[in-house]
């Protein structure tokens, strides 16, 4: 008898009570390291843009780096990373966002997009939504046009979904966690 066909879901592990205690952390660790499940999650995060007309491909820190990498590579299109302040050497804008703890920067080389590119914003998960719309921010201000934001995990409870879908942006997720 086959075994029961794999979603991406299956491959992501639940920590109970990391980073402390009351947090269900899911770790996409273990989605990476599976061949099986990394292509599954690529292709599928994929699909919804192949064909459609995208300059680069933009990875927020950290885990959208892995993901928005290999997608570059399938779609043969630029990767441009949006890290944490203080990680990019040359000349950079940047965007304050609130955290649950307090604000953190995210900054962008202010040569990595040009005014019209169209691109697509990669991370691993969607929870308030506080990275991705500093990400967008910054992009918004370069001129580019946001053609989608893709995310292998929502956790549509803490708002995250509704904040980037009030700014226009068009969401794609792989699965969701409820009550987390």
């Amino acid at each position: 008898m086959a075994e029961p066909r794999k979603t991406v879901r299956d491959y992501i592990r639940t920590i109970p009570d990391f980073p402390h205690e009351g947090i269900m952390f899911r770790d996409v660790t273990t989605l990476f390291a599976d061949p099986r499940g990394f292509r599954i999650a690529i292709d599928q995060l994929l699909d919804p843009y192949a064909g459609r007309d995208i300059d680069r491909i933009v990875g927020l820190e950290a885990r959208g780096f892995i993901l928005g990498g290999a997608i570059a590579h399938q779609l043969s299109k630029g990767f441009v990373p949006i890290r944490k302040k203080g990680k990019l050497p040359g000349k950079t804008i940047e965007q304050a966002y609130t955290l649950e703890y307090g604000e953190a920067v995210m900054e962008i080389h202010d040569d990595a997009i040009q005014p019209g590119e169209k691109v697509l914003v990669v991370d691993d998960l969607l929870a308030t939504g506080g990275t991705a719309e500093a990400g967008i921010k910054l992009l918004e201000r370069m001129g580019a046009e946001i053609i989608g934001c893709a995310f292998v995990i929502d956790l549509p409870d803490l708002g995250g979904r509704a904040l980037l879908e009030k700014m226009g942006v068009e969401i794609h997720a792989l699965c969701a966690f409820e009550g987390d």
